[in-house]
């Protein structure tokens, strides 16, 4: 796991956190990513909400080459405003790489506006209130989702998973906690 101080995570474009890239590192060198992923928008880009600082949640997403499919689905579900509210939240943030293992054409039916309602359920699913450290899980621990579902919490040999995604990285937000993960979590059917 990777934790970072506040202190520690200044650099490039939107003070880029040196967090963002050893998770951009790290998740280059275990995974590819998609040569056809969105690429990520600049902070102008995102409309309609307010400045971020530099270690919000979303802010940090935008600032990561690792995450682009994750902020086009924030964006395609009008969520940035929600994702960038003072939380806390706890979000488990699947890498382009965990997006391409869904079966071709998932990620393209999700970001049509039709299927919103469906996209906006898995991106809940991904997000739980309050900011919940890795070394916070236990193993065999429910945790309840933003979209009412609950996930359960792994803990072998040190690491930490949730559902069958692995947390790769950890890092504080401003507004919460940020998990990298390595598959998207999909919510159980009612």
């Amino acid at each position: 796991m990777v934790f970072l101080t506040e202190g520690v995570m200044k650099k490039s474009m939107l003070t880029v956190t040196i967090m963002v890239g050893l998770i951009a590192f790290g998740c280059k060198k275990q995974e590819a990513t998609a040569p056809d992923a969105p690429p990520a928008p600049a902070a102008e880009e995102v409309s309609n909400i307010p400045p971020l600082d530099e270690n919000n949640i979303v802010s940090l997403a935008i600032a990561s080459e690792d995450h682009t499919t994750l902020v086009a689905a924030i964006k395609a579900a009008d969520y940035v405003t929600s994702v960038a509210a003072s939380g806390p939240l706890t979000v488990f943030a699947p890498t382009n790489a965990a997006f391409d293992k869904l079966p071709e054409g998932t990620v393209d039916d999700l970001l049509k506006p039709e299927n919103v309602d469906q996209l906006r359920n898995i991106l809940k699913y991904h997000v739980t209130t309050s900011a919940l450290a890795a070394d916070s899980f236990k193993d065999g621990q429910t945790v309840s989702m933003a979209n009412g579902k609950k996930v359960t919490m792994h803990v072998k040999d040190g690491k930490v998973s949730i559902n069958d995604a692995n947390i790769i990285a950890s890092a504080p937000a401003s507004n919460g906690m940020l998990h990298i993960i390595d598959a998207v979590l999909l919510p159980p059917e009612s």
